[in-house]
């Protein structure tokens, strides 16, 4: 297994906003971290593009902002 590989499946958890759903709304998915307060999305099993229309689809390259709502802190995929 490459270090990429055992990277990824670590993972790190990142909200990404959903587009054309009618509200502001966000899921939660993968990330691994690339250093320099970059992450990459990785392609999980509930990425289903033909359902949901996410901000940034797996293999993009973002900042993870942090963000607190009623339920907590949490981390929020954002442009670079």
């Amino acid at each position: 297994m490459s270090a990429e590989t055992r990277s990824e499946t670590k993972g790190t958890t990142i909200f990404v906003r959903l587009l054309d759903e009618g509200t502001d709304v966000s899921r939660p998915t993968e990330a691994v971290d690339l250093g320099n307060g970059l992450l990459k999305l990785v392609r999980t099993p509930n990425y289903d593009p033909d359902d949901e229309k996410w901000e940034f689809p797996p293999g993009s390259v973002f900042r993870g902002e942090k963000r607190c709502d009623n339920a907590g802190e949490y981390l929020l995929a954002v442009k670079p």
